[in-house]
C-alpha cells in the first residue's frame, strides 16, 4: 500500500487514481492528521509526501517518520513546488529518499515509485545484519554505528553514505554514483555537498575514519588496507 498526503484535491485524486491504475495499490489523505491517524492501523510501503500542507509541514511528518524505528526506513518521496531549493535540500537532509518537482507527469511519477519499491526491496534481501571493518561496526537495520565498542551518532544522510561505502567495500565509487545513490538521481546540488558529508563522517568516527579513503579525482571507498 501507497500513502499519499496532498491537500490538493484535483492532484490527490489524479496521483490516486494513477497508481490504483498501475497496479500500485494507494490511499490519500488530504490532512496530516488523516494520515497519522491511517498509520496507526496499517503501515504503507511507501509515501508520497507534499511540503505544503495544513496542520503540519510535509518536513514536520518526514522527519517524526525519520525519528521512530518502526518508519525509520520507510521510503518517502517529497513533493514540493519547482525551484523551493531550500526545501529540497532540507528533505534531503531529513532523510528523503527522492524529490519531485511540480508539476511532474503521472508516468515519470510511477516510474520513481516503482524504482524505489525496487531499491528498498533488494536492499532489504540482500542486507547483512552487520558489517564489520576494523573497529567499525555498521548494524543497518538497527540503524547503529559503533567504533572500538562506544556508539556513534550520524545524521541519516552520513549513515546513509556509509552503508553504501561498505556495501560496496574496497571498491572506488564516484561523487556522481554516491549523489545518485545517497541523495536521488534528481538532485541537482554540487558535488562537494558529497565531500563536506565525507569530512563530517570521518571527524564523527574518529580512529575509524582513516577507513574512508579519497581517491584523486575519482571519488571515496571504505578499505582496510593502507
Amino acid at each position: 500500500m501507497i500513502y499519499l498526503v496532498e491537500d490538493d484535491d484535483n492532484i490527490r485524486e489524479l496521483l490516486e487514481y494513477t497508481l490504483n491504475s498501475t497496479n500500485l495499490p494507494a490511499k490519500g489523505f488530504g490532512t496530516p492528521s488523516a494520515f497519522w491517524s491511517a498509520m496507526k492501523s496499517e503501515q504503507p510501503e511507501l509515501v508520497l509526501l507534499d511540503i505544503m500542507l495544513p496542520e503540519e509541514s510535509g518536513l514536520s511528518i518526514l522527519e517524526k517518520l525519520r525519528a521512530d524505528p518502526v518508519t525509520r526506513k520507510l521510503p518517502i518521496i517529497m513533493l514540493t513546488a519547482k525551484g523551493s531549493e531550500i526545501d529540497k535540500v532540507r528533505g534531503f537532509d531529513l532523510g528523503a529518499d527522492d524529490y519531485i518537482p511540480k508539476p511532474f507527469g503521472m508516468m515519470e511519477m510511477v516510474a520513481r515509485v516503482k524504482a524505489l519499491l525496487r531499491r528498498a526491496q533488494s536492499t532489504d534481501q540482500l542486507e547483512p545484519e552487520e558489517y564489520t571493518v576494523r573497529e567499525l561496526t555498521v548494524n543497518p537495520k538497527k540503524h547503529t554505528v559503533f567504533v572500538a565498542g562506544q556508539e556513534v551518532v550520524l545524521t541519516r544522510k552520513e549513515f546513509d553514505m556509509l552503508c553504501y561505502l561498505i556495501r560496496n567495500r574496497n571498491i572506488v565509487l564516484t561523487r556522481d554514483q554516491l549523489l545518485n545513490q545517497i541523495w536521488g538521481y534528481s538532485f541537482d546540488g554540487e558535488s562537494r555537498t558529497v565531500d563536506v558529508h565525507i569530512r563530517t563522517l570521518r571527524q564523527k568516527l574518529g580512529t575509524a575514519g582513516e577507513l574512508v579513503k579519497t581517491v584523486r579525482g575519482v571519488g571515496y571507498k571504505i578499505s582496510d588496507e593502507d
